[in-house]
């Protein structure tokens, strides 16, 4: 008989993929304790007050990249989508002739046709269906390239590449070698190699590199472009701001039978031989189970398991992950409603972006890396508050806004005086469209990086946990050994976004490393 305390596995970290995969994991009939640390479950998917009255998404704002397989699998899908909004993306232009990019129709805001509609929707459409193509990768265990074929997973894996290389020849030789000539480039030729530089574009390039260390010149921001169109790429408002998303998936989960515990932070992961034997809340509470499945960073896991039984090349690299975060989060408080020059009432409550051109998103993340707050930062922006009027009271709104390229610890630190700079800065760039937005603000809530990190444990206050680049990606992401969720400890997984397919609001990463422990003989 088993005890309160003693599980198949305990997933540590109630965010998404958290989640996900102890969904997943008790849904094939596995006894799941998932922990929390903090009061309440969410992570980055949390609907927090403001203000009396007012109830807003603390970080991640939007339904962005959710992956159908994941939430057919979870069976929320339908949930999900009945409880949400779709919203197109309305590109913000300083001559007034803004652009609205819904799907692969362009158009511009006023109604009119966009002279580049067509050349767009071809290259749009061309990147969808290689992202497509790459898309199949994202559900599956990266393939070991090492070691030969050792189990049936392994072949499985190794299929799922074949596969791809097929679906590539499928494509005929002309667009194959087009997939091949810009997979690993830069977004900015290849934009601007079939559009002229302008809003346009400048969306494109934006969705590319936000939250990385990166400028759409920098190399592989098209395979990051590729990546999130690969994982449905549908823009989605959450009716009651993300904690909605958290809820559904932590009722699935209850349903399911994981017993679920907020208030739990971890003292130790508790490693016996070389392999996982429980795990010690800091309340004195111990956890017997044959896995760990940890939502955390890998360096942080690492260190509640014990730095002393991993080998040194290992702690090595996870110290050495590009993990700097770059995104900033603003939410200012409105007296009434944002009003935005030349653009109709109707599409105030699209998600709009700040990014004129590719170049001026390049010139955006300049500053960036040197340690200096963006002067003229591109920003995501979204009013919660005009598609859900339950969010607020007394005719007051919310604009969220992302602020891209924020160095993680600017030169001199997050003073007083730097949170008010960058706030101000971002606020003079949204009144440059909107004037009587300055008049409106009640009140603003900044959170940098580094307050990122603080509240959810994002290494570096990194969105995606690490860097979603070149080097970091597939069989090497995290890094190079820890390619396939496990660190070494028999027992001991990741499962949030440092693990393979990597960040944003996919719930994949939890939902694959569920499935790879269940692949696993002893487990």
């Amino acid at each position: 008989m088993t005890g309160v305390n003693d599980f198949h596995t305990v997933v540590i970290g109630g965010g998404h993929n958290g989640l996900a995969a102890a969904v997943t994991l008790a849904t094939k009939g596995k006894r799941v304790c998932l922990i929390e640390r903090d009061e309440t479950l969410g992570g980055m998917a949390r609907t927090v007050e403001v203000a009396p009255g007012v109830q807003t998404s603390q970080i991640a704002h939007l339904l962005y990249n959710l992956n159908p397989t994941v939430l057919k699998e979870l069976g929320i899908a339908d949930q999900i989508k009945a409880q949400s909004v779709a919203l197109p993306t309305v590109s913000l232009s300083p001559d007034g002739r803004h652009v609205v990019v819904d799907g692969d129709k362009v158009r511009y805001s006023d109604g009119g046709a966009h002279p580049e509609a067509r050349a767009a929707a071809v290259l749009i459409g061309r990147l969808r269906k290689f992202a497509a193509i790459l898309g199949q990768l994202s559900t599956k265990s990266p393939p070991k390239l090492e070691g030969g074929i050792t189990s049936l997973a392994t072949l499985g894996e190794l299929a799922g590449l074949a596969k791809l290389g097929l679906n590539l020849k499928r494509l005929g030789k002309e667009e194959m070698r087009e997939f091949l000539r810009i997979a690993l480039s830069n977004i900015a030729d290849v934009l601007l190699d079939e559009l002229d530089d302008g809003p346009l574009p400048g969306a494109l390039a934006a969705d590319a590199v936000r939250g990385a260390f990166a400028g759409p010149r920098s190399p592989g921001t098209v395979f990051s472009l590729m990546y999130r169109l690969g994982n449905g790429g549908e823009v989605r408002l959450p009716k009651g701001g993300m904690g909605m998303l958290t809820d559904v998936m932590a009722t699935a989960a209850s349903e399911a039978g994981c017993d679920i515990r907020t208030n739990a932070p971890v003292t130790r992961i508790v490693v016996e031989d070389d392999r996982v034997r429980g795990v010690e809340l800091t309340d004195g509470t111990m956890l017997t189970c044959r896995a760990v499945l940890s939502s955390a960073g890998p360096l942080q896991t690492m260190q509640m398991a014990g730095l002393a039984n991993f080998d040194v090349e290992a702690l090595r690299r996870m110290r050495n992950l590009r993990v700097k975060g770059t995104t900033a989060r603003l939410t200012l408080v409105l007296s009434g409603k944002p009003a935005f020059k030349d653009l109709p009432e109707g599409l105030a409550s699209a998600r709009i972006l700040i990014a004129p051109t590719v170049g001026a998103v390049e010139r955006g993340f300049n500053p960036a890396k040197y340690g200096d707050l963006p002067t003229a930062p591109t920003l995501e922006m979204v009013c919660p508050t005009l598609s859900d009027p339950a969010l607020t009271s007394e005719g007051r709104h919310v604009l969220s806004i992302i602020i891209d390229h924020v160095p993680q610890e600017p030169t001199g630190g997050w003073t007083d005086a730097a949170r008010s700079a960058l706030t101000q800065t971002a606020i003079d760039r949204i009144a440059a469209h909107a004037p009587g937005l300055p008049g409106l603000v009640q009140d603003s809530i900044l959170m940098t990086p580094t307050d990122i990190e603080a509240l959810t444990g994002a290494p570096g206050g990194h969105w995606h946990h690490a860097e979603m680049g070149l080097d970091q990606i597939l069989t090497l992401r995290p890094a190079n050994g820890a390619g396939h969720y496990s660190l070494g400890i028999r027992g001991l997984q990741l499962c949030g976004a440092s693990a393979h397919p990597g960040g944003d609001l996919t719930g994949a990463p939890g939902r694959n490393s569920a499935l790879h422990l269940l692949k696993e003989t002893w487990a």
